[in-house]
């Protein structure tokens, strides 16, 4: 093999694409950075570890459960319970819900065929019927519409998968605060790292879903499916929730003569890489919910740089939004580097070409995003 100089890209975003092959990382290495990427990290993985303990709760305890009205209580149902959540002084459980139908409606991955399988089929119906039995109303209901129950069966299903997946970065988050407090994290690059490294070590981690059902517990997805974390959930996450998404009520229109929406789904560019922080921050847009559940959780010392602009509180959830953005372009990195085909410090020509290729799809992905705006060093 001889080696070569490193192959240079004529891509709109080559800088990017040689901040890689270079170690560097998509967001600028800045100490404010750092703080804020993992002071939002912080928050998130604290109203993650909620959120998918109650996706997780919701799959195995309100399985097939038509009307799950207190699904949001995890089990724990008291009065002032439900005053508080009418209140809404609670976590808002519905963004969870949101990212889970946003996957499912987008699908995708080794999960996507497994729901379409027979196997699945098969699965799911003993499960059912186990549900049913002497339940002749819903019974006669499934025998009318044979699809009904199986797709709420589907459904759960990602409810399971979602919440397997945030568990795993719930960890990888809280961690890197962790080592941050201690002194150990002091980079971007080492942000970016921490993160890959979680995501390769849960790579192939077996995705499987088993229900109780009357004391006996069902499979619906068995580990002979052979699904995994990585392949099968953190890769379809990242392609519907941070690219594609869905577009917002009163943001754009739906009427199709409009044309604002793409007839292609897979152009659709409403993920957490695209969205403007200001419509973000407004009623009725789900990602809101989410940063008015980080607002209670928001670290001390990245309080104190929000505090110390113009408007103060007056934005802060558009302040979260910015660095919330900040911390998806890292993780967005970790995953790029996570998935490489080659070492990016390979001297390989072929190798080289490969990993270019590759980097150039990515490249062409983040073009419309707002990679050029999180390039500011600090929170505004």
């Amino acid at each position: 093999m001889t080696n070569s100089p490193r192959l240079k890209s004529k891509h709109p975003y080559a800088e990017y694409i040689e901040r890689i092959q270079q170690g560097k990382t998509l967001l600028p290495d800045t100490p404010e950075n750092v703080l804020e990427v993992v002071g939002i990290l912080k928050s998130y993985g604290v109203v993650m570890e909620s959120y998918y303990k109650n996706l997780l709760y919701i799959a195995e305890w309100q399985f097939l459960e038509l009307f799950p009205f207190f699904k949001y209580f995890n089990g724990q149902v008291t009065v002032a319970k439900v005053l508080r959540h009418w209140w809404h002084d609670r976590i808002n459980f519905e963004y969870a819900e949101y990212c889970m139908k946003v996957m499912q409606w987008h699908g995708g991955g080794g999960l996507d065929t497994y729901l379409e399988s027979e196997t699945f089929r098969n699965y799911a119906q003993k499960a059912i019927d186990a549900k049913t039995r002497g339940n002749f109303l819903i019974r006669g209901l499934n025998k009318a519409f044979p699809e009904f129950l199986l797709e709420q069966v589907r459904q759960s299903v990602y409810y399971s998968v979602l919440g397997q997946f945030w568990d795993v970065m719930c960890e990888i988050f809280l961690t890197l605060s962790d080592l941050y407090d201690l002194g150990t994290i002091k980079t971007i690059p080492q942000v970016v790292e921490h993160v890959k490294s979680g995501l390769v070590a849960a790579a192939s981690k077996p995705i499987v879903y088993t229900v109780d059902i009357r004391g006996q517990r069902y499979d619906i997805i068995p580990k002979s499916a052979e699904l995994t974390f990585l392949a099968d959930a953190a890769i379809p996450y990242v392609e519907t929730i941070f690219f594609r998404g869905t577009p917002f009520l009163g943001t754009v229109s739906y009427n199709a003569q409009a044309q604002q929406i793409p007839f292609d789904q897979g152009r659709f560019a409403y993920g957490a890489l695209y969205a403007d922080p200001l419509p973000t921050g407004g009623a009725g847009i789900p990602p809101t919910l989410l940063m008015q559940d980080m607002r209670h959780f928001i670290p001390d010392y990245l309080h104190h740089v929000y505090q110390q602009t113009i408007r103060k509180e007056d934005d802060l959830l558009i302040k979260i939004c910015e660095s919330f953005q900040k911390s998806m372009f890292c993780v967005t990195n970790a995953t790029i580097l996570g998935l490489m085909p080659h070492p990016s410090d390979t001297l390989d020509p072929k190798e080289q070409r490969a990993n270019l290729m590759y980097l150039q799809g990515w490249m062409d992905r983040l073009q419309s995003s707002r990679l050029e705006s999180v390039q500011i060093g600090s929170a505004p």
